[in-house]
């Protein structure tokens, strides 16, 4: 509790106010204080531009060797490949969700569309992948 808020709980403790106007009282304070401070207007988030992996692990090797891989791609060209799904014929699209279902991907490229895309970024803040490897770490983020 701030020492406004502090006064204006005495005074009413003191009977100089009364329960109404020390309730409009903090309620000015609060409208007054807000969380950013005076003169910086709260910007809306930035809508991410990339998709992020980044991953450092040993290799393997038993020596001091580190492998590190830093992926960017571009959050447009994702988008632009869920678009072009929908110019792949049905039959082409049943081959194919076949194929990656006997490889362990169960991706139905049919269902796939442009806002699912936009919900998973908005929904992937800063997602730790657990490896086998304790002294493995990767992130998967946007940016």
């Amino acid at each position: 509790m701030n020492e406004q808020s502090r006064q204006i709980l005495e005074m009413l403790a003191e009977g100089k106010i009364t329960v109404d106007e020390a309730e409009r009282l903090i309620e000015a304070l609060r409208r007054e204080q807000p969380g950013t401070p005076p003169g910086t207007a709260s910007r809306p988030k930035a809508r991410p531009k990339y998709l992020r992996v980044v991953m450092d692990a040993e290799d393997g090797t038993g020596g001091d060797g580190r492998t590190r891989l830093n992926v960017r791609i571009p959050l447009q060209l994702l988008r632009a490949g869920v678009r072009l799904t929908t110019l792949i014929p049905p039959a082409a699209i049943t081959k194919v969700n076949a194929e990656l279902g006997k490889a362990g991907v169960p991706v139905d490229l049919g269902e796939l569309k442009p806002q699912h895309l936009d919900a998973l970024v908005e929904h992937l803040d800063d997602v730790v992948v657990d490896l086998d490897d304790p002294d493995s770490k990767m992130q998967v983020y946007c940016e």
